[in-house]
This record gives C-alpha cells, sequence and structure tokens, in this order.
C-alpha cells in the first residue's frame, strides 16, 4: 500500500486518541510505521483507542496543541519523516459554547505545528486536516472546490477556514524552499465504527439502538458528503506519499488543499442515512427537528477533480457500504474482548483488496507506481 512509502519511518500524528485518529494509528502501524502520537485523553467515556488498545503499540504521548513548547518538544523527539495534524475542536455545536477553545485549538493549534515545522531542516511531509465546513457555505447544489471562497457562519467552520488561511500563508512565506513539504486535506462528513462522540448522527443512533429507544434525528432534510472513515484517510496517505517521491514540478502543485470526499451518489440526507442504518440494525428513528435550533448548514458537497488528477485518488466504497461497514463493527462489539481489535483491523484490509479490485493507484506496491 502506498509504494511501501511508511515502512519504517517515523510518523508524527497529533489528535491520534480521536476517532479518525485511531484508525489512521491503526493503518499506520499496519503499514510498518513508527507512530508518535500526541494528544489530549480521549474526549468521551467509550473511545476506539482505547477499545482497540492502540496505546501499547505506539508513542502515547499526552500533550496539548495549544501548547507551543510542547509541540516543538514533541516533534524534536519523534523526528518524523511525516506529520500528520489532525487534533482539533470538530463539533459544531461545541463551538457554539466555547467559541474560544474552539479558535484557540483549531487556529492557534495549527500555528504551533507549522511553526516547529518551520525549524526543521531535514525532509519532511506535513499533511494538515481541516474539514469541508472551512467553505463559505452558500447553500447551493454545486460542489465546493479547492480555490472557492473560505468563511463559516459558526465558530467551528470559521475556525477551520482561518486554519486553512495560515497554513497558506506559512507554505508561501516560510516553506516554497524549504525541506518540510506542506499540504492540507478538507473531507467530508466521515463515519465509521468507533466513533462515540456527542451530537454527531451514527454514535447518536448506535446509543439509542443499543438502548432499545427511537433514534433522534434533528435535521433530517440536511444533505452531507457521507464516507466511510478509510475513504478520507487513504487520500491524507496517498497525499503524504506522494509529497515525498514527486518531481519539484508536480510537488509545487501538491503542496496545496485537497477536497477528499465520496461520489456524488453518496450525498444523502440524514433521513437516508438513519434508514440505509435500520436496515442492518432494525429500529425506528423520531423526527426531533426543532425550528430554534442552532444553525447548521443544510447543503454541502465536495469536488474531488483535484484528488483525482494528481493523486489518482477517488472513493472506493458506497454508501451503502459504509453503511453495512459501520453498523456491522458496532454490532461486533458484543462478541468478546478482542472482537474490536480484529474487526477494525480486517476492515482496514477488506478497504484495501477493494482498493485493489479497483487498481487505485495507491493501492500499487511500488513507489515508482505511486
Amino acid at each position: 500500500m502506498f509504494g511501501d512509502a511508511y515502512r519504517g519511518k517515523s510518523v508524527w500524528l497529533s489528535g491520534h486518541t480521536g476517532f479518525k485518529g485511531s484508525w489512521l494509528a491503526t493503518w499506520l502501524l499496519q503499514l510498518g510505521a513508527r507512530v508518535h502520537g500526541f494528544a489530549l485523553e480521549p474526549s468521551t467515556t467509550s473511545s476506539l483507542f482505547e477499545q482497540i488498545g492502540l496505546g501499547s503499540e505506539l508513542t502515547h504521548e499526552i500533550g496539548d496543541v495549544r501548547d507551543a513548547s510542547a509541540v516543538a518538544s514533541s516533534l524534536r523527539r519523534a523526528a518524523p519523516d511525516f506529520v500528520f495534524h489532525l487534533a482539533a475542536q470538530p463539533l459544531v455545536r461545541f463551538s457554539y459554547e466555547q467559541p474560544v477553545e474552539t479558535y484557540d485549538t483549531n487556529v492557534m493549534g495549527t500555528i504551533h505545528v507549522l511553526e516547529a515545522l518551520r525549524s526543521w531542516q531535514r525532509p519532511c511531509a506535513a499533511v494538515f486536516i481541516t474539514t469541508d465546513k472551512c467553505y463559505e457555505n452558500r447553500e447551493w447544489l454545486y460542489a465546493y472546490r479547492e480555490e472557492d471562497p473560505l468563511g463559516g457562519y459558526d465558530p467551528y467552520s470559521s475556525s477551520k477556514a482561518a486554519a486553512e488561511i495560515a497554513i497558506s500563508a506559512y507554505r508561501r512565506s516560510y516553506f516554497a524552499r524549504h525541506p518540510v513539504k506542506i499540504a492540507s486535506a478538507r473531507a467530508g462528513n466521515v463515519i465509521g465504527g468507533g466513533d462515540w462522540g456527542l451530537d454527531r448522527i451514527v454514535p447518536d443512533s448506535i446509543r439509542a439502538l443499543q438502548r432499545g429507544e427511537a433514534i433522534p434525528v434533528r435535521n433530517k432534510h440536511s444533505t452531507r458528503p457521507w464516507q466511510h472513515v478509510l475513504e478520507p484517510l487513504s487520500g491524507y496517505l496517498s497525499l503524504g506519499a506522494r509529497l515525498t517521491t514527486a518531481e519539484e514540478a508536480e510537488r509545487a502543485q501538491l503542496c496545496s488543499a485537497f477536497n477528499f470526499g465520496p461520489s456524488l451518489i453518496s450525498n444523502r440526507t440524514v433521513a437516508d442515512l438513519v434508514q440505509e442504518l435500520l436496515q442492518h440494525w432494525p429500529g425506528e428513528w423520531a423526527d426531533r427537528s426543532d425550528p430554534n435550533a442552532l444553525h447548521e448548514a443544510n447543503l454541502l458537497n465536495l469536488a474531488t477533480d483535484k484528488a483525482y488528477h494528481l493523486l489518482s485518488w477517488f472513493p472506493v466504497w458506497s454508501f451503502e457500504e459504509t453503511i453495512r461497514e459501520t453498523a456491522a463493527w458496532y454490532k461486533s462489539g458484543s462478541d468478546g474482548k478482542n472482537a474490536l481489535p480484529t474487526i477494525t483491523r480486517s476492515q482496514i484490509g477488506r478497504y484495501e483488496e477493494s482498493a485493489r479490485a479497483l487498481r487505485l493507484v495507491w493501492a500499487a506496491s511500488a513507489l515508482a507506481d505511486l
């Protein structure tokens, strides 16, 4: 996978105790990387990080990206060949309650990583993860492209837009002729096993189904680009690998922002997602729409042409496959202590097999093929 670019390499991964970070850490370990994680303790009572026992398989460092000196010290100790910055305050509704913490984490946390890398004097590929919500959302049907205006109605979205602006400014000001190569990645609404976050439709659904209650649905008509967590992760890993192998002229194009989203047919409503989930875990859902609720976007689509043309990347699993694999992960939790580590790794394997069947470039076995 990924031309064996990660085997034996050091990877500094912020946010490794989170949902996406835990999946990425697991995949990197399977690819033969040495992973140095830097993050806060898991923010939920149940956490994928703890459920699959990741703490004993990597360098597990508790730290806060708001602490510039801690970030710099951690990066020096890791001496990374690759950096993946995922640590963030990721919730829209929480950002309304704690805007200062949201901006401090998402903007200044990102700048602290950039600033630490600025003094780095050895080759390194760094991918900064933001969000599809960094665009100035016009509530239109058209898919957003990387060059579209950034913005955000709420503190979370605008903080991610600000982070993208900071990444771009640092890249142009300090990293144009630097051994560290900088890119950013914007992903759609990510779902999959092991997400236990609050105010997120899949974990809210699973908790309700486990209790035998109706699933509460706040925004049934909202359309999102749903994708399995492994989809954007394959994009991040593809981008990181290409930053280290591409010729200088191509690398200039790669040091930029990329969208990683599902096919257009996977842009579905929240109601569609819940109905599909109930095909695998029977139950009911209830409309909990509130006309006085905090603002959340209704329409949001991503264009991924750039990732296709420059990385030969495109999504692997359909909407239906994504929901099936997600439901299977949560249902396996009742199969014994070792079921969750096993299904997590086996789903990565099935995803890789699906990518090979589609002849995706990142599933090739040689760096030359990348």
